[in-house]
C-alpha cells in the first residue's frame, strides 16, 4: 500500500447511546477519510463525539452505544459489519490505541516490556526474543531513559510521561497501519508533553503509520496533525489542512474555539497573608520530596503553583491539608500555627481549608447523588439537616450555575464540567476561607475550562475566597493568578507577582517551562527542538 492510498474511509456514520431509558444520537452522519502516513486531528468540546468517532474507526463502540448507520471501510473491509471475533483480529494488530490515562491502562502486576510486546507475540508477528529486542529499539526511538533496561520495571516505577511513551511503544510494537491517540498528553506537564509529542511524531513518521489524534488542546493538535476535523454535538463543523484551519477557520464555532481562554483576572488588592508556609521539609518514607519550601498567600488572592511532574506541587498541598506531616517547618493559617497532622486539627481548622481535586470522577462516590455529595459537608461542618440542608444544597447548585434538576443525579449522569462544578459546590458547602485547586481544569476541554475558571473567579470576588491553584498549564496561570510560585525538584525556584515572574530575564528552569508551552504554530515544535539541539 503506497503512502497516498486511502486506509480508512468512514461514510455517513451514525452512533447512538442509551440513557434515560432511550437511545440518543451521539454521532450524526460523519464522514472521515484518512490516507496512510497522515495524521488527522479531531477537536471539539466535551460531548462533541471525538472519542466515540475515534473508537469507531477501530470498529469499536463503548458499552451502551451502537452503530445505527454508515460504513467504516478499513483497507477495503467494513469493520461495522464484522463480528467481534473478526474485529479482534485487527485490534492490537493492524489498529492500536493510546489512551489518555496510561496509569489506568497498564497492569500493575506485569513488567513494562511484557505488556509492550504482548499483542505482537500473541498475533505471531514476531517471536518473543525479536519482539523484546524491537521494544528496546522503540524505547530508544521514544527517548526513554535506559532503553535496554526500563522495560524490566513495573508501571509504578516510571513517571507519567515515561509511561505514556511506553504505551506508544506498545501501540507501535505490532507495526499497525493505524493508531488512535485519545488525549494522550492531557495530564502531562508542559516539559514532559514536549518530549512525548516529539517522540510520538517521530515514531509515526518513521514507520509511515496513519493516526487519529483526539484532543481539546488546539496548540497540541497544531504540532501533530496534517489536517483537522472540528466536531460539535456529533456533527462535523468543518475540516481543512492544519495551516488553513489555524490561519483562516471558516465557521463561527471554530473561530470561537480559537478565541477561548482570552481570560484575564482583575488584579486583587494586596492584603495580609492568610497562609504562610515556612521552611517546610517533607519526605515520603525516607525520600525527601520538599526542601526548605517558603510560600506566602495573601488573603483574597490566587497564587498559582507551577512546575513539572515531581516538582512538589501536590506534595505541598498535602502538607497544607495535614495529609503529609512535614519533617521540619510550620504552616501558619490566619495568624495561628496549624497542627502538622490532620487528625490533630479541630473541625473548624479543617472546615476553613478545603480542596478541589483534579479528577472529579474519582473524587466523588459514584453511588451518591448530588444531594448527598453536597449535603454531607453541610451536615458535618455546619450541622444542617432536613429542610435547611435541602435549601442550602439548592442554593449551592445555583451558585455554581446548575439548577435543582441535578439534585438527584449520580456522577455518571453528569458531564466532565458538571462533575467539576459539583466538586466546587462540595468545597463551598463548608464555607471555607481557603481552597486548594489541584489541577482542576487539566482534564477538561478548553470551552469547559473557561467556564470553570470564570466561575472560580466570580466566586472568589463574591465570597473573598483565597485560592492556591496547582497547575501545569501556563495559559491558565496567566489567566487567573495574582502571584506565581515556580517549583522544581521540591524547591521554590522563583515566586512573585505574575507580571514579574513572566517578565524576562528568567531563572533557567522558569525559562524551560515557559519555552515548553505549545503555540498555535505548526512549526513551533520543530523549531523548538532545533533550538534545543543546537544549544
Amino acid at each position: 500500500m503506497s503512502k497516498n492510498d486511502i486506509l480508512l474511509d468512514i461514510k455517513n456514520l451514525k452512533i447512538e447511546g442509551f440513557s434515560d431509558e432511550k437511545w440518543h444520537p451521539i454521532v450524526k452522519g460523519v464522514d472521515l477519510t484518512l490516507r496512510r502516513g497522515q495524521i488527522m486531528g479531531l477537536i471539539g468540546e466535551s460531548g462533541a463525539g471525538k472519542s466515540t468517532l475515534g473508537l469507531a474507526a477501530m470498529g469499536y463502540t463503548q458499552p451502551g452505544c451502537r452503530i445505527t448507520g454508515g460504513e467504516i471501510m478499513f483497507d477495503g473491509v467494513d469493520l461495522a459489519k464484522l463480528s467481534e471475533d473478526k474485529k479482534r483480529e485487527y485490534w492490537g494488530n493492524r489498529i492500536t490505541y493510546v489512551a489518555q490515562s496510561a496509569a489506568a491502562s497498564f497492569n500493575p502486576a506485569h513488567r513494562l516490556i511484557d505488556q509492550t510486546t504482548a499483542s505482537t507475540i500473541r498475533f505471531g508477528i514476531k517471536p518473543e526474543s525479536e519482539a523484546k529486542a524491537d521494544a528496546v529499539t522503540l524505547y530508544d526511538a521514544l527517548n526513554l531513559p535506559n532503553p535496554s533496561t526500563i522495560g524490566n520495571r513495573y508501571p509504578h516505577q516510571v513517571s507519567g510521561g515515561q509511561l505514556q511513551r511506553v504505551m506508544t511503544a506498545m501501540a507501535m510494537s505490532p507495526r499497525p497501519d493505524l493508531i488512535v491517540f485519545d488525549e494522550p498528553t492531557t495530564a502531562l506537564d508542559v516539559t514532559t508533553q514536549v518530549e512525548v509529542l516529539t517522540a510520538m511524531r517521530k515514531v509515526v513518521e518513521e514507520f509511515n503509520t496513519a493516526a487519529i489524534y483526539i484532543t481539546h488542546d488546539l496548540a497540541v493538535v497544531a504540532q501533530m496533525a496534517d489536517f483537522i476535523k472540528v466536531l460539535r454535538h456529533g456533527n462535523e463543523v468543518e475540516e481543512a489542512p492544519t495551516r488553513n484551519m489555524l490561519s483562516a477557520p471558516k465557521e463561527d464555532y471554530t473561530k470561537s474555539l480559537w478565541s477561548v481562554r482570552a481570560l484575564e483576572k482583575e488584579p486583587t488588592q494586596e492584603q495580609t497573608p492568610i497562609l504562610e508556609i515556612k521552611n517546610i521539609d517533607a519526605a515520603y518514607s525516607k525520600v525527601k520530596v520538599l526542601n526548605d519550601v517558603n510560600i506566602s498567600v495573601p488573603r483574597g488572592s490566587t497564587v498559582a503553583v507551577v512546575g513539572e511532574s515531581g516538582s512538589g506541587k501536590s506534595t505541598t498541598a498535602r502538607v497544607i491539608t495535614g495529609l503529609l506531616p512535614p519533617m521540619t517547618g510550620s504552616i501558619e493559617f490566619d495568624g495561628a500555627t496549624l497542627p502538622n497532622k490532620l487528625e490533630d486539627r479541630t473541625k473548624e481548622q479543617k472546615r476553613r481549608i478545603q480542596m478541589i481535586y483534579q479528577m472529579a470522577d474519582t473524587a466523588m462516590n459514584p453511588r451518591q447523588t448530588v444531594r448527598e455529595i453536597i449535603g454531607r459537608p453541610l451536615e458535618f461542618y455546619l450541622g444542617l439537616s432536613g429542610a435547611a440542608r435541602e435549601k442550602r444544597v439548592v442554593e449551592l447548585l445555583k451558585m455554581i450555575e446548575l439548577d435543582e434538576r441535578f439534585i438527584d443525579r449520580l456522577p455518571s449522569e453528569l458531564s466532565g464540567g458538571q462533575k467539576q462544578r459539583i466538586c466546587i459546590a462540595r468545597a463551598l458547602a463548608a464555607e471555607p476561607d481557603f481552597i486548594i485547586c489541584d489541577e482542576v481544569t487539566s482534564a477538561l476541554d478548553q470551552i469547559v475550562q473557561e467556564g470553570i475558571l470564570k466561575l472560580l473567579m466570580r466566586l472568589q470576588k463574591e465570597l473573598n475566597l483565597t485560592y492556591l491553584f496547582i497547575t501545569h498549564d501556563i495559559s491558565t496561570v496567566k489567566a487567573i493568578s495574582d502571584q506565581v510560585v515556580v517549583m522544581n525538584l521540591g524547591q521554590v525556584v522563583e515566586q512573585g507577582k505574575k507580571d514579574d515572574v513572566f517578565s524576562p530575564p528568567h531563572p533557567e528552569y522558569t525559562e524551560l517551562l515557559l519555552s515548553s508551552v505549545p503555540e498555535m504554530d505548526p512549526d513551533w515544535l520543530t523549531n523548538l527542538n532545533k533550538v534545543r539541539q543546537a544549544s
